[in-house]
């Protein structure tokens, strides 16, 4: 296809719609235009038939973060990503979709590059596009198809909004009318976010903001104390049509992505799947029952787990299965274990249960594990002296080796310490 054909669409159905076709062998615009709402889409539908669509939308919907993600894998990095940024997003991670950029490494060596959308605003564009009848596989953030050169933004107004790229993984939309607001705040601040919410990452923090040179495309409202190169006057669409990197990010990934029409070949065998499928239906009835059963179990243990953990940690407000394993991890390290120390210090801990089970008055005030050492330290509290001795001899039948600090008496209790490790690791 020598020609694509360019849809931006708004955040809501009401808001306005712009598109343009671009002639890939002329470099030039075919025609373009505006559609009112997301319900007129419908017009461009016989436009599409015949032509490669690309979809942008509002970046104003879409948070852009870049972070360092420890991992070898990719599918691990992006399996860890959303819990990352859980305390950085408004939303709930379950609620959003998270793409993943083709970009290995920035200057700051971020090696990750994530677009996080809400999945009810991700459903409605495909929504819209899909009740016209257009067939369009790539969605990309619209200040991603802004033109990028190092150490330089460039930006271009578009319905009252001025489209603004800072980075390869940077960039906004600015409403016109609070323009000179913001960019006088990049000139006072030295942060890397502005106090209006919906900004985020706006200036890097080892950036010159005197130094601060924007490639305007359009004419931009008068700014202060920031170098604007005026560049040659594009349409909007057109200057994105031009500068768009399709290998870049691509919003309609994973369970969104587009999936290209099945051969006609293909459909002649259709039959014996369905035959294939009556079969695996009827082994599956067979098994249902036992399903359903698992599946309560599941419940039941899952609801186990998590009331153990509120047990254990009462001052926790928010509980999620699928979170609970880090929530452990950051516990523990709370404590003094690593990641690759955790297995010793659980360790030490199951040899220590049975010593407090067996001397019930003496009760621990605080726990800490040495990992170099391999040595668990505990500051314990009882109402006599013999209870501690009675923990000492406990704690060597489970073959530990027991060192016994300083006691002290205060207000009817005794205080005291133990340094607690396993034989021959000292």
């Amino acid at each position: 296809m020598s020609e694509t054909l360019f849809i931006r669409l708004g955040s809501q159905e009401h808001e306005p719609i712009q598109w343009l076709i671009w002639s890939d062998q002329q470099h030039e615009v075919i025609a373009s235009g505006d559609l009112n709402h997301a319900s007129d889409l419908t017009h461009l539908t016989e436009k599409a038939e015949q032509r490669k669509v690309i979809g942008f939308v509002p970046a104003s919907a879409i948070a852009l973060k870049r972070l360092k993600v420890p991992g070898k894998s990719t599918r691990a990095i992006q399996a860890a990503t959303p819990y990352m940024l859980e305390d950085d997003l408004a939303q709930d991670v379950e609620s959003l979709f998270f793409a993943y950029g083709n970009v290995s490494k920035d200057k700051d060596d971020n090696n990750c590059f994530t677009a996080a959308v809400d999945r009810e605003q991700l459903i409605r564009w495909t929504t819209w596009l899909s009740q016209a009848n257009i067939k369009c596989k790539t969605l990309i953030p619209d200040v991603l198809a802004m033109p990028f050169i190092e150490g330089k933004w460039s930006a271009i107004t578009l319905n009252n909004q001025i489209l603004l790229r800072q980075g390869i993984w940077q960039g906004l939309v600015v409403e016109a009318n609070v323009w000179a607001l913001i960019s006088q705040q990049w000139i006072n601040t030295n942060t890397t976010e502005l106090e209006a919410s919906e900004l985020e990452e706006v200036i890097d923090a080892n950036e010159e903001q005197t130094n601060l040179s924007i490639n305007a495309y359009a004419t931009l409202p008068e700014t202060l104390n920031i170098t604007v190169n005026a560049m040659p006057e594009e349409l909007p669409l057109a200057l994105l049509a031009q500068h768009v990197d399709t290998k870049l990010i691509n919003l309609l990934q994973g369970e969104f992505q587009v999936k290209d029409k099945r051969s006609a070949n293909y459909s002649t065998w259709l039959w014996v799947a369905g035959i294939a499928a009556i079969a695996l239906v009827t082994n599956v009835a067979l098994k249902g029952a036992e399903l359903i059963k698992l599946n309560n179990q599941t419940t039941a243990i899952e609801k186990e787990i998590i009331q153990v953990y509120k047990e254990a940690f009462p001052q926790t407000k928010k509980v999620r299965i699928s979170t609970i394993k880090s929530q452990l991890s950051r516990k523990l390290s709370e404590v003094g274990g690593s990641a690759s120390s955790q297995g010793d210090f659980l360790t030490m801990l199951n040899k220590v249960q049975p010593a407090f089970n067996e001397v019930t008055v003496l009760k621990p005030e605080s726990m800490k594990f040495d990992a170099k050492r391999n040595e668990l330290r505990i500051q314990a509290v009882s109402t006599n002296y013999q209870s501690f001795e009675k923990f000492k001899l406990a704690l060597e039948k489970q073959k530990l080796t027991v060192s016994q600090g300083a006691q002290n008496n205060l207000d009817d209790q005794v205080t005291g310490s133990f340094t607690i490790s396993a034989k021959g690791s000292r």
